[in-house]
């Protein structure tokens, strides 16, 4: 009868120990299979030690490892060493965290956004650093490859549990109104106009700027018109009033827009403001058709047409 009780007994503790060691290896596997916040993930990852280490810095790790959820265009350790060489300085040791707090935020969208979900067009980083603290956008070009401001994806989907990493090739330093119309081949004849007309550094200086920015097809409508091959045909005389005339002196995002005459900086001229319910007109006739494109130093939308002055 002991020999049976002790028996039992001998079962009664092997399954007891069994189920504990069984316990133990379920939380073990369950603190392995936790997923890592944006900030974990890429202090795991060897190619964004500069990244995590410009992210200390800055103080930016309580805030990127919140609930989020964000989505990183995360520069590799190559892309900042190029962005190194460009500066002239040796390491993150060379920037201070009001420099670094700005440009990492310029790499931060709000929304889980993978490969599968990206498309072309314009979103709002969490750099609000603009006039009126307004967030400066970024351009996402999705073609063959995916490109952010002229940076290209190396690596996407990278998931973390407060979002997704997506590595990039270069450093994304906050967008000027030219360098906007520079990453957006929309405009790449405005572009070639502004270059031509001498106006690139006075478009990039503190401003701050209002752009109505005719596309590409606006130019080529103009050109039609003119009798004209392109930019190629007009001089650099010609195209100065004509850009400076589509400029006005503040930062002006589509909420604020109102009806009215607004003084541009062609001396003497200004632009006749219709809004309404059909939208924004400019002299009666040339369309807004895009709108709050932010950059550092003033705000751009587009226009369907190319403003002449009188």
């Amino acid at each position: 009868m002991k020999t049976r009780t002790y028996k039992t007994a001998a079962i009664m503790m092997s399954l007891v120990s069994l189920f504990f060691l069984s316990s133990c290896s379920e939380d073990e596997d369950e603190q392995v299979d936790q997923p890592k916040t944006i900030v974990e993930a890429a202090s795991g990852d060897a190619r964004f030690s500069i990244l995590v280490e410009a992210v200390v810095k800055a103080d930016l790790e309580s805030a990127l490892s919140g609930n989020g959820p964000f989505t990183v265009f995360a520069p590799t350790n190559d892309a900042f060493e190029a962005l190194f060489t460009q500066l002239g300085i040796s390491g993150i040791e060379d920037l201070d965290a009001a420099t670094l707090t700005p440009i990492l935020l310029n790499h931060v969208i709000s929304g889980d956004v993978s490969s599968t979900s990206i498309s072309t067009g314009y979103a709002a980083s969490l750099n609000s650093t603009a006039p009126g603290n307004n967030a400066v956008k970024l351009f996402i070009n999705k073609g063959s490859e995916v490109k952010i401001d002229g940076s290209k994806v190396v690596i996407a989907d990278i998931k973390a549990s407060n979002g997704t990493i997506h590595a990039i090739d270069k450093v994304i330093l906050p967008a000027n109104i030219v360098n906007h119309a520079i990453n957006n081949p929309n405009f790449s004849i405005l572009v070639e106009a502004v270059v031509k007309a001498g106006l690139v550094d006075a478009l990039s200086g503190s401003g701050p700027f209002t752009v109505f920015a005719p596309t590409n097809e606006a130019f080529n409508k103009l050109f039609a018109q003119l009798g004209i091959s392109g930019i190629s045909d007009l001089t650099a005389e010609q195209l100065t009033p004509i850009l400076l005339y589509h400029v006005v002196a503040a930062n002006v995002v589509a909420s604020q827009v109102a009806s009215g005459l607004v003084p541009t900086l062609k001396d003497g001229s200004s632009l006749n403001v219709t809004v309404n319910n059909m939208g924004v007109t400019l002299n009666s006739d040339v369309k807004v058709i895009a709108t709050d494109v932010q950059g550092t130093n003033g705000v751009i939308h587009a226009i369907d047409a190319v403003l002449l002055p009188e």
